[in-house]
């Protein structure tokens, strides 16, 4: 789909659409106003004999509207105009393209990035809506002989804004939202392809053609290098499986040689059985899912090289799958960390802290401003909070901030959760420095507690997406997240440079 920034009505071609907007109720929105001139009554008639209330979620398509230079228009039920917040903009967006992607019209013009969005700038409402427009558009269907749904027939999304300086500020949240929704798109495949396809050495080959793409360096480190560095409790998850494990590390590096990076660690386990600690068989084919931490990482990577931000921002990807077998970690058996800290394995299925703990270590040599890991760790994290909000722990309450700002601005929200001292209890051991579990109270609290012990170095925040990374059910698959989360944050840290 195309994309392209306008100011005022445009016509739209034979086969196009144009889009505006109605408040609840019964209310048209300024850009529905000025085309209601230019249709003479022909909208306020429809709304007056309450054809279109206004709800939030409604839509009412509309041929042939007199004098008005595109075949279809489009109102979209805005919902109460004192409530038009950020959430209330884009279900907007998200229903008028759902409309349009069901029409065969190829061209649409967009009214909606008009409105008024609380104190939102141009920026921020150009770059939502083209996130919005491409997450509705996504379909993953390279695994299918054939493809069940037909392809939008939409070609070309032009938006348009009013003014000025809005116009100047447009291009800004255009190149955003392209890059944002390119790099979610990745992620999005990463997670949603099978286990037999998308393996650590998978990962591996994408992480070297986004370093070839975009200039990036890239570094992958086989068993035996892992071996030799002492990346024990990483190898100890590997043990039961017949894939190598990889190490992965790609480097933007756009800021000036002295500016201390970014560093973003993903967990990578492309398929998770829990190993010797079986999980149950149902929904364990969900369990592909369990890279979406890496996928994050190398999808954020994605929208940074394409911004070309001005920053420095490694990647590292520790990833293994997590099988039973003859060779298999057992628990109750003791592993020494690349830290040199002993961990007892209690339970097998706890693996995505295992090679995170190794990752975070390696992470000091980079002399990092900040570490933020990502995961699907823990159960526990969605009994939580759901599949609203990512959990975030952090040891920097500065950083923690950073990011909760950046979860909001990207509509991609974050919740703070406690790492007081005192849970550590939870993780005492008879037999090692701390066991790699502590028991069912507190689940995602302990975890990122046992990562804690590894960060003492630099300033840290984790990310349990859990609840956030995927969807199951009926619309089963990968969501992107937290990828505009991450580049929000990058963003916000270009502009304090």
């Amino acid at each position: 789909m195309e994309f392209s920034i306008k100011s005022g009505p445009q016509p739209t071609g034979r086969n196009g659409c144009v889009v505006v907007g109605v408040f609840e109720p019964r209310k048209l929105s300024a850009a529905a106003a000025q085309l209601d001139r230019t249709a003479r009554g022909a909208l306020s008639a429809i709304v007056r004999r309450g054809d279109m209330q206004g709800k939030a979620g409604t839509s009412l398509l509309l041929h042939n509207v007199p004098h008005v230079p595109a075949e279809r228009v489009l109102l979209v039920g805005l919902g109460p105009q004192n409530k038009f917040r950020d959430k209330a903009y884009r279900e907007a967006v998200a229903t008028a393209m759902r409309a349009l992607n069901s029409t065969g019209a190829e061209e649409a013009s967009l009214h909606l990035t008009e409105l008024a969005v609380g104190r939102r700038d141009p920026v921020w409402k150009i770059a939502h809506a083209v996130k919005v427009a491409r997450e509705s558009a996504y379909r993953f269907t390279s695994m299918k002989s054939k493809s069940e749904e037909p392809e939008p027939a939409l070609r070309r999304l032009k938006l348009s804004m009013s003014g000025r300086a809005a116009l100047r500020r447009a291009g800004a949240g255009l190149e955003q939202g392209l890059a944002v929704a390119h790099g979610v798109a990745l992620a999005r495949d990463l997670g949603n392809l099978p286990s037999n396809v998308c393996t650590p050495s998978y990962l591996a080959s994408r992480a070297r053609e986004l370093a070839k793409h975009y200039r990036m360096k890239v570094e992958v480190l086989e068993r035996s290098d892992m071996e030799r560095l002492g990346m024990e409790t990483l190898l100890s998850v590997a043990h039961g499986s017949t894939q190598p494990p990889k190490f992965i590390t790609l480097e933007h590096r756009a800021g000036p040689k002295k500016m201390k990076p970014i560093v973003l660690v993903g967990k990578g386990i492309t398929f998770d059985t829990g190993g010797i600690s079986l999980k149950p068989a149902a929904e364990m084919d969900e369990m592909k899912f369990d890279m979406c931490g890496a996928a994050a990482v190398l999808g954020t990577l994605k929208a940074v090289g394409e911004m070309r931000l001005p920053l420095n921002v490694v990647g590292l990807i520790p990833t293994t799958e997590n099988m039973p077998g003859g060779s298999a970690t057992k628990p109750g058996d003791i592993v020494k960390s690349l830290s040199g800290q002993t961990v007892e394995i209690l339970n097998t299925d706890a693996e995505g802290r295992l090679i995170l703990c190794d990752a975070l270590t390696y992470a000091e040599r980079y002399g990092p401003a900040a570490v933020i890991d990502i995961a699907t760790l823990t159960g526990a994290c969605v009994i939580a909070l759901g599949h609203v909000a990512t959990g975030l722990f952090g040891n920097d309450p500065a950083l923690v901030r950073e990011i909760i700002a950046a979860g909001d601005a990207a509509y991609d929200r974050a919740w703070h959760m406690p790492l007081w001292d005192d849970y550590q209890e939870q993780l005492k051991s008879n037999f090692a420095d701390f066991a790699n579990i502590g028991g069912r109270p507190a689940g995602a609290v302990t975890a990122a507690c046992f990562l804690a012990r590894f960060t003492k170095k630099y300033k840290w925040a984790h990310l349990d997406i859990a609840g956030t990374a995927w969807k199951s059910g009926k619309e089963k698959g990968a969501t992107g997240r937290p990828v505009p989360l991450l580049t929000q944050f990058l963003i916000a840290r270009a502009r304090k440079r």
